[in-house]
């Protein structure tokens, strides 16, 4: 068989879903955190956060719609280069799909019009409600593709049935403690990432001294919630890993650059792996670690790649440093987390340009992060696209050429590409604008720029192009107020 279909195919899926994914990341915290933001404006009834809500929702629309976008394709790559995968796993995957479809997809297409253009319309109790609905479909939307994710990664519930995986135990799939673990793993990603970059764009109002008092609630809502979910999604993370050890050695050796059996097992913390002479060259390791952290105790025997056949073996090289891409992300981001929650609380942090640049620049971390966790999760699942069962190379299309291959990949790179500038383009134009939907110079003037008054103040002393927009904001929840419910 040729194996530069085969290649091509593979480069092709991982450039989709790479593109597709930062996407529902993204909309998936920003709904979820929509949500809770309007609960706060209906329990409160501050007219900075009607202000951020509206200015959040036309970010998240347009996020949302790119993800849509971009994820048509994704089925449709299953009947192209993937066929034997959708013959063989039909009656698994195709239902999982289906349920998508039946559950996420209703809701979100039930709700998603009252959110984006109906507050007018309905009563306040109502909206609240609808956008609620909105999060739970896409948190279902991520339930479902992690469903079936987690039983290729570890299939269960089946039997083979003239060469396909029949299910005989939907409750065993559905209930996979695989799934759940990596299920939340990737909701508390969305949250983070979703919190980040609310911080960072306050940040950024806050260097530009615009939008202040809009800009504290992004900074304080935003870190406060990194700063508690960071530690739960490394606390996933680690559950996530153990999953791994258990069901997968060969990745988990892959991960830990273990080439060789070992007992006490050392932690490697940076190498670069040689696959060739299955040696890592300028290793730097501790002692006893790996063990710690493969089984618990100081003395366990740790499986190194050299235990299994070099056709079952994944690649080394992308897992082991995309791993690390991932912690190290994590680490940084429940620093910055901590330090700047800590800060803004006792409202020294707009004082702290240093700070500010740093929040402000870690936007693109928690995309980083998911990333290279989904590299570490499908390279290293390798040679297998459902584990143990059926190798990578069975699963895909017979019939598939390398013209046929190139061609398609050639053209999504160039739509994905250009949608992607766009996109992009259009969300910075809104960013620019500001919650005020106008554009405001940066004040020019003291490296320092003056003391933000506490939370509960801030309406009483913002800048006149943010009062403005409160003041609209104030206006509009004072004639809903008198509306009958």
């Amino acid at each position: 068989m040729d194996n530069l279909p085969l290649l091509l195919s593979r480069i092709q899926f991982a450039f989709t879903i790479s593109f597709h994914i930062i996407f529902p990341t993204l909309s998936i915290g920003l709904v979820t955190w929509l949500t809770v933001l309007e609960a706060l404006n209906l329990a409160t009834r501050r007219p900075a956060y009607r202000v951020v809500f509206d200015f959040w929702r036309k970010i998240f629309a347009v996020v949302f719609g790119l993800g849509v976008v971009s994820g048509i394709v994704m089925a449709f790559q299953f009947g192209t280069n993937w066929s034997e995968l959708s013959r063989m796993s039909g009656p698994i995957q195709g239902p999982l799909l289906l349920y998508e479809t039946f559950t996420a997809f209703a809701l979100e297409a039930a709700f998603l019009g009252v959110l984006l253009f109906g507050r007018s319309r309905v009563p306040p109790w109502f909206y609240l409600f609808s956008t609620a609905m909105v999060a739970l479909g896409t948190t279902l939307s991520a339930f479902w593709i992690l469903a079936n994710n987690s039983w290729m990664q570890a299939p269960v519930g089946y039997e083979i049935q003239n060469g396909q995986f029949v299910p005989n135990d939907w409750a065993a799939i559905l209930l996979s403690p695989v799934l759940w673990v990596r299920f939340p793993h990737m909701l508390l990603a969305s949250y983070i990432t979703g919190a980040f970059c609310v911080a960072a764009t306050g940040a950024w109002y806050v260097l530009r001294d615009q939008y202040r008092a809009e800009a504290q609630v992004m900074l304080k809502m935003g870190l406060t919630f990194a700063a508690v979910l960071v530690p739960v999604q490394l606390f996933f993370g680690h559950l996530a890993g153990e999953y791994v050890h258990d069901r997968q050695p060969a990745k988990f050796a892959a991960i830990e650059g273990r080439w060789h059996d070992q007992q006490p097992a050392s932690e490697v913390l940076f190498a670069i792996p040689d696959p060739q002479n299955e040696t890592n060259r300028f290793e730097i390791a501790v002692p006893y670690l790996g063990s710690l952290i493969g089984s618990g105790n100081f003395h366990s025997k740790e499986t190194g790649l050299t235990s299994f056949p070099r056709q079952d073996r994944p690649p080394v090289i992308i897992p082991f440093f995309t791993f690390r891409i991932m912690v190290g992300c994590g680490v940084v981001l429940l620093l910055l987390a901590w330090i700047g929650t800590h800060r803004v609380w006792k409202g020294t942090l707009e004082r702290s340009r240093a700070l500010l640049w740093l929040i402000y620049l870690s936007f693109p971390l928690p995309f980083i992060a998911t990333l290279a966790g989904w590299y570490t999760a499908e390279v290293g699942r390798q040679p297998w696209t459902v584990y143990g069962v059926l190798r990578t190379a069975d699963a895909l299309t017979p019939t598939l050429t390398t013209h046929a291959a190139a061609t398609s990949l050639s053209v999504f790179v160039v739509v994905y590409s250009f949608i992607f500038v766009f996109g992009v383009a259009y969300l910075h134009r809104l960013l620019r604008l500001g919650p005020a939907g106008q554009p405001t110079p940066p004040r020019v003037g003291a490296d320092v720029p003056p003391p933000v008054p506490p939370v509960g103040a801030a309406e009483a002393s913002v800048p006149p192009f943010t009062s403005a927009a409160l003041r609209g904001a104030a206006s509009a929840q004072r004639l809903e107020a008198r509306k009958p419910s």
